[in-house]
């Protein structure tokens, strides 16, 4: 019906001013436009379900319900890189152990045993037993007091028979006195002789 139908004369309602609000009219909705947004939740949400544990399935990724099964197995942490670009040895390989020098041999002691003779070409009296008896206190247990009878060197002497016993020839000259110490089988065929043509407490 159009306004200039309307038999009832205009009221206070019915003036419209120009700010006013207007109303809108529509036409009613159909049942299809209210129902099909539930058509598609109902559709869609259970192919999307479907294709989410399909994924998961294959990836490996679903979890177990009820907490069945063995749990997957920790990684191992990687090695860490040698910066000396050095392989790691393998399991059950022993690391190769260090090269240690062996160690050095104590010094050879003095053999307090061994045979000297004292001989005496200072022509000073009582030299050669004064000497003989200063080896004694040092703990030498075979010594022998005489005079020189043959070539006197140009200072007192230790001789000794081999280099063996040089440890045991340096203890009788400082002992002595005696600085000089010489390898010479040919006057200490058996042991250490102490030549001395000077008086060493002189």
């Amino acid at each position: 019906m159009s306004k200039a139908d309307y038999p009832y004369p205009d009221d206070e309602f019915d003036a419209v001013t120009p700010d006013g609000p207007r109303g809108v009219h529509r036409a009613p909705r159909s049942a299809w436009s209210r129902w099909w947004p539930f058509l598609v939740v109902l559709l869609v949400v259970p192919v999307l379900a479907y294709g989410a544990v399909a994924y998961l399935s294959r990836t490996g990724d679903l979890p177990v319900v009820g907490g069945g099964g063995n749990p997957p197995a920790a990684e191992e942490p990687a090695a860490p890189e040698d910066p000396a670009g050095e392989e790691p040895a393998t399991e059950g390989e022993a690391p190769a152990a260090e090269t240690t020098p062996p160690p050095e041999a104590p010094p050879a002691a003095p053999v307090l045993t061994t045979p000297v003779e004292v001989l005496n070409g200072a022509r000073v009296s009582g030299l050669a037993g004064r000497v003989a008896d200063d080896l004694r206190a040092a703990g030498f247990t075979d010594v022998t007091p005489d005079n020189a009878t043959e070539d006197l060197p140009d200072v007192s002497t230790v001789f000794v028979a081999s280099e063996d016993l040089r440890v045991t020839a340096d203890l009788v000259g400082t002992t002595t006195g005696v600085t000089t110490v010489e390898v010479d089988p040919d006057r200490a065929p058996t042991g250490i002789v102490v030549l001395l043509v000077t008086d060493p407490e002189a």
